[in-house]
């Protein structure tokens, strides 16, 4: 069980493989340890190693019989995920749950990723598209449970289908929430799948609320080299237990979507506090842009073609 006290236990994962992206610090390095406080074989894939290595040092200090271990990865480069997924593959142990946490957050200036994409479309979304597709003979071999780690900000996201990649007027917020609105789409369309195709795969949404975790810090390689005046009022009134969440607690909605035997597939999950901004984990309301199986039927078809990986019935 969790070595944490906590508002949410995490149960027992002993004999279970967990991979979670964007763990080497922040509420995704907090995810990590939980999961193997809990007993979970947790495998990372990391872009920097450095931070990797940092982040393998807290874990077994804090958890000394973690079984975990490094992979690299950039989801911003699909040559990136498609060796990771070939890592894996070979290894051929099944997964059993999968939170695609890794995300980046309003580079002031439009940035592309190694394909060409717009940076959070291609971060975000496009590059966890691609890796459920790579692993998807794992994930159902370990009949997984799929968290995809969307954001408040989607519940006004608005999926640009005339210029998805911003290529004509970049605005970082409004790109921000269409690659999260567009996660959370598709993890809806994985469960529609998964049911229609017999994978045996679960998948669901989270988010964090609102919390000063290491997506909001100055980010130099973004070209965001100091935090704004918005970030610091978050800190503050985090610090204060004042409406907003923690790096510590704004994990826990993706562990108990992720774990928790109950949790239901095609649910979201977030802080239940006013304007779900933070608080106990729950579950809501789905997001008004994110219920449409049309849009996400037609996202589904778009990504297939842009990242060149297509997602077959798996039996």
């Amino acid at each position: 069980m969790s070595r944490e006290p906590t508002t949410f236990t995490t149960p027992d994962l002993a004999g279970r493989r967990a991979v979670i992206t964007g763990a080497s610090d922040g509420m995704g390095l907090r995810m990590a340890v939980r999961l193997a406080a809990a007993g979970a074989e947790v495998v990372l894939p990391v872009r920097n190693p450095r931070k990797g290595e940092a982040a393998l040092e807290t874990i077994r200090r804090e958890v000394p019989d973690a079984t975990i271990s490094l992979r690299s990865l950039d989801l911003a480069s699909l040559a990136s995920v498609a060796a990771l997924g070939d890592t894996l593959v070979a290894e051929d142990e099944p997964i059993h749950v999968l939170i695609n946490n890794a995300g980046v957050m309003q580079p002031p200036n439009r940035q592309t990723t190694a394909d060409g994409f717009e940076l959070q479309l291609g971060t975000n979304y496009l590059g966890h598209f691609a890796l459920v597709a790579h692993l998807l003979p794992l994930l159902v071999a370990g009949q997984a449970r799929v968290t995809s780690q969307i954001s408040i900000a989607a519940r006004s996201g608005v999926i640009n289908w005339d210029d998805l990649n911003w290529q004509r007027t970049y605005r970082a917020m409004p790109a921000y929430a269409q690659s999260k609105t567009a996660l959370g789409l598709f993890g809806l369309e994985l469960q529609r799948r998964s049911e229609a195709d017999g994978w045996g795969i679960t998948s669901n949404l989270s988010h964090p609320g609102v919390a000063p975790t290491s997506l909001l810090a100055a980010r130099p390689e973004i070209g965001r080299t100091k935090e704004g005046a918005d970030v610091r009022v978050i800190r503050w009134l985090s610090a204060r237990g004042i409406l907003l969440g923690t790096v510590e607690t704004a994990g826990l909605p993706a562990l108990l979507a992720a774990t928790e035997p109950a949790a239901r597939p095609a649910a979201l999950y977030g802080p239940a506090g006013p304007g779900h901004l933070g608080g106990t984990p729950a579950e809501q309301p789905l997001f008004a842009p994110l219920r449409s199986a049309e849009d996400a039927a037609r996202l589904w078809q778009v990504s297939e073609h842009l990242t060149r990986t297509a997602i077959p019935a798996a039996r």
